[in-house]
């Protein structure tokens, strides 16, 4: 080359010289921070994509970290119920010795009572001071709220389980396709068919053995005793058998004696067996025993679980106890409507917030003003001065109304664990799972590999030494043409 002005070879020895040290520069970058894309010239499309990752790993944190929290919020409640149960198991033991009346004395049955209101005070307050900071947790403040139940229809219309859009409500329809039936059957003494006669009258006597749900009792009845005094004797004893009597007048006919089950459905049964004096003084027209009959009830067109007045459904969306009142639940071809209208305790246990990610827990009042039910009666009840204080001696009721509180607690203690163990716990794992592969995909596109990226910076400091070798050489060989001016 024999021009000065203009030193290609220099010109090209500098740009390469350039492009290794940005190599370079860009190697030590990736080394130093430790990413591979550092900025959106690096890698646009890999920038994009590692962005949607990290976006979806922050997702997975918030959420995990929102089903634990669940987790902690329904454990406290748990805790606090645990307590409740044992203070019911020790409610049932103190009635139960209560009723030894004959083997207690007046002070000592006070001193029950004493206790029994002590325990109906610390269940108040366990219902009352659980709380998650400052949202209480068993006084029904995360139950859900529901409008247009109709108490002709419903004594009890629970909600467990429900996803309602936000804003919105949800309706729940329910339909007695066949109504439940009692279990019944009939029998007559002595009577001379049309004569106009409302209660006949044994011709000898007899003994009747009656037996229900409850138990059992044999009855006497002298001769000449009406039907009217055998309804008035087995109502006597329904406490102790679940077998209840009436009267049934059939005009010009035989006047007869229903027996029937207090209970409802096919846990319902009646059985009346004549002991003594079976040929001549009552009739049961062969018919011994008799079981009642579960109905069929739909609820939003799903079949429920139907145990005679009561109707339960469970679903992914939808999850509700129903005690029917008796003449909704016993007729067929009934409806009723009503609608569930937020309340709750509100989960978002899913990266993404939508419905399908949201579990809605129902936490119903454990106060003794819940605990219970309208059939049965109320725990309160059995407070000093109630309708089943120890002083009244309504002890069966009293036992039947502790233990359906005993099954209210621990049914939600079952609800709760079953959300820990069946919904949260799963999630949890899921996401952790899913945390791990999104960071491994993310990092495999940001990250620096820093055994490759050690052999590219050897190479580019390998690369821009002889470059800048090349360039010295390219920037001297002008020198060389002095040489023609001699």
């Amino acid at each position: 080359m024999s021009r000065i002005n203009t030193n290609i070879e220099s010109l090209i020895a500098r740009r390469i010289l350039d492009t290794n040290n940005l190599a370079l520069g860009r190697s030590l970058e990736r080394l130093s921070t430790g990413l591979r894309i550092n900025s959106g010239r690096d890698d646009p499309a890999g920038l994009i994509a590692s962005e949607t990752l990290r976006s979806s790993k922050v997702d997975l944190t918030a959420a995990t970290d929102n089903a634990r929290r669940a987790d902690t919020v329904v454990a406290i409640a748990e805790g606090a119920l645990q307590e409740a149960n044992s203070l019911l198991l020790e409610l049932e033991d103190l009635i139960d010795r209560s009723a030894n009346v004959g083997g207690l004395t007046d002070a000592e049955i006070s001193a029950n009572q004493l206790q029994i209101d002590s325990i109906l005070t610390s269940i108040n307050r366990l219902a009352n001071v659980t709380k998650f900071g400052d949202k209480q947790l068993l006084n029904g403040g995360f139950a859900f709220t529901t409008s247009g139940v109709a108490t002709a229809n419903f004594d009890l219309a629970q909600v467990n389980n429900a996803k309602i859009p936000d804003n919105a409500s949800r309706n729940v329809v329910v339909e007695v396709v066949t109504g439940s039936e009692f279990a019944f059957i009939s029998g007559y003494g002595n009577e001379t068919a049309g004569t106009g006669t409302t209660n006949g009258t044994l011709s000898g006597a007899v003994t009747l053995e009656v037996t229900g749900n409850f138990g059992t009792e044999s009855i006497t009845f002298a001769s000449g005793a009406s039907q009217s005094d055998i309804v008035t004797a087995v109502n006597a004893s329904t406490q102790l058998t679940g077998v209840s009597a009436i009267l049934s007048s059939n005009a010009g006919g035989i006047n007869s004696v229903i027996f029937s089950s207090t209970t409802f459905g096919s846990k319902g049964i009646v059985s009346v067996d004549v002991i003594t004096n079976a040929q001549t003084g009552f009739d049961l027209g062969g018919v011994l025993n008799d079981t009642g009959v579960d109905g069929a009830i739909n609820i939003n067109g799903q079949a429920a679980t139907v145990d005679g007045l009561n109707a339960s459904i469970r679903n992914d969306s939808l999850a509700v106890d129903l005690l029917l009142t008796q003449p909704f639940g016993t007729t067929d071809g009934g409806s009723s409507t009503f609608a569930i209208t937020g309340g709750g305790a509100r989960f978002n246990i899913a990266p993404d917030v939508s419905l399908v990610g949201t579990e809605i827990l129902g936490l119903q009042s454990v106060t003794t003003s819940s605990l219970g039910d309208a059939n049965l009666g109320f725990l309160s009840s059995i407070g000093q001065g109630q309708t089943n204080a120890l002083t009244s001696e309504n002890f069966a009721d009293a036992q039947r109304i502790v233990r359906r509180a005993i099954d209210q607690v621990s049914s939600l203690r079952g609800r709760i664990g079953a959300f820990q163990r069946s919904t949260l716990a799963p999630a949890i794992n899921s996401m952790l799972v899913t945390f791990e592969n999104t960071a491994a995909a993310e990092s495999a596109i940001r990250d620096t590999d820093f055994a490759a990226e050690t052999s590219n910076l050897t190479r580019s400091q390998i690369l821009v030494n002889a470059a800048t070798a090349t360039l010295q050489l390219a920037n001297a060989a002008p020198q060389n043409i002095l040489a023609l001016l001699g």
